[in-house]
């Protein structure tokens, strides 16, 4: 078991399009079989002729613009090992699940990975609460398992089977109360969170605590749940304040609520929040795009029209299959992908423990950067942040 949490840097996108509406040919049927939908699967192929790679992702509902970009992310790169020739000259067949977004749904898709599709390694879950969940479960059985986008701190601590490819919580959580501290001149902030929710509580557990440590005053934290639309009531309660930073770590979907009730309120601070922003774009009305005008947040990966060498093929191939341009979930799906396909080649076994030994010795060059891992399984990256422009996404800096 692991005994400690570090958190190290990780690289970041500018997110032109996002995926909400984006489906493949294998996420049509989402739905089917209990929301547990088979995808990339060779059945005309013997299983002595494959290695069965496992993958769990949101490709329906409310999150589900994040787990069919790191699903078409990692099709991609199985797609390209086996038009090199498959690893040891075995096709890998990709057999991925639409959890939904539930945890329940998620630790069900993972046993049938695992029990009876014969996975020997698997890319997901994708958001932080399916990610616990399954991560929990695999202690039974110790298969390797890589998440693509899963910053909950506590991810990596269940096991030494379980890695990542994008940075932790409490890294962007901190990372961003310091930027707004040294960066953006702020010295007063306030925190709206979902307390529901482990991925918004431990981003803004850690931006408080390295608030305090920088000298960035936090005058008011305010909360809400899953499900509320109003905001308005712990919004006054922060307007009351004079505050420079309105630190929002939360998805999505609630930013796009959350922005507008914010300046209607009358809070002019800057809007500061984490990579859980990569989608917003998508479902803002148009009379709300202003309040989102300047905000800043911490993302995994940056592409644009000027990206070269693998990231740009990639981002062709993207756009040729999907017709989208691909997000930083995208890449990260990619990337998560690849490093544990390469364990699997590096390892020339199937054994769990062989993988897995494997991708501790990675030195790999990826597409969100370059890539090794630190002793409990968290990637050692750079880091990009980013904002919003006149309704885009825009490339600030890296940041360390």
């Amino acid at each position: 078991m692991k005994k400690r949490i570090l958190a190290l840097l990780v690289a970041c996108m500018m997110v032109v399009a996002v995926f909400a509406g984006c489906s493949s040919e294998g996420n049509a049927d989402a739905n089917n079989d209990g929301g547990n939908t088979e995808q990339g699967g060779n059945e005309a192929v013997s299983d002595s002729d494959v290695i069965v790679l496992g993958g769990l992702a949101p490709l329906t509902g409310d999150v589900s613009v994040y787990g069919i970009a790191v699903n078409n992310g990692v099709q991609i790169a199985v797609d390209e090992v086996n038009a090199a020739g498959g690893i040891d000259g075995k096709e890998v067949k990709y057999v991925v699940y639409d959890e939904r977004g539930d945890a329940a749904e998620a630790v069900n898709a993972y046993n049938r990975l695992v029990q009876n599709d014969g996975a020997v390694a698997i890319v997901g879950d994708v958001t932080t609460n399916p990610c616990v969940a399954v991560f929990q479960q695999s202690q039974n059985d110790g298969i390797p398992i890589i998440t693509a986008s899963g910053t909950g701190d506590m991810l990596t601590t269940y096991g030494d089977n379980l890695f990542r490819a994008c940075f932790m919580d409490s890294f962007q959580g901190g990372l961003m109360a310091s930027y707004a501290y040294e960066r953006l001149g702020a010295r007063t902030a306030a925190v709206l969170f979902d307390n529901s929710d482990d991925y918004s509580v431990g981003l803004k557990d850690a931006f408080v605590a390295q608030a305090a440590e920088d000298g960035l005053e936090v005058v008011a934290v305010e909360s809400f749940t899953d499900g509320d639309v109003d905001f308005r009531a712990q919004l006054t309660n922060i307007a009351a304040n004079d505050i420079d930073i309105l630190y929002l770590p939360i998805y999505y979907e609630n930013l796009a609520l959350i922005a507008p009730q914010a300046r209607e309120v009358g809070i002019t601070a800057t809007i500061v929040g984490g990579d859980g922003y990569d989608g917003v774009l998508s479902v803002i009305e148009e009379s709300n795009l202003s309040s989102l005008e300047g905000c800043f947040y911490s993302c995994h990966a940056y592409i644009d029209e000027n990206s070269e060498g693998g990231l740009a093929d990639f981002v062709n191939k993207y756009e040729d299959l999907y017709g989208e341009t691909p997000n930083m979930f995208a890449a990260l799906g990619y990337d998560a992908a690849m490093l544990m396909m390469n364990a699997i080649d590096a390892a020339d076994s199937t054994d769990s423990q062989a993988i897995i030994d494997a991708m501790y010795a990675s030195d790999y060059d990826g597409i969100t950067g370059h890539i090794t891992f630190d002793e409990d399984g968290n990637p050692i990256k750079n880091v990009y942040v980013m904002t919003i422009t006149d309704g885009a996404y825009t490339f600030v800096e890296t940041y360390e």
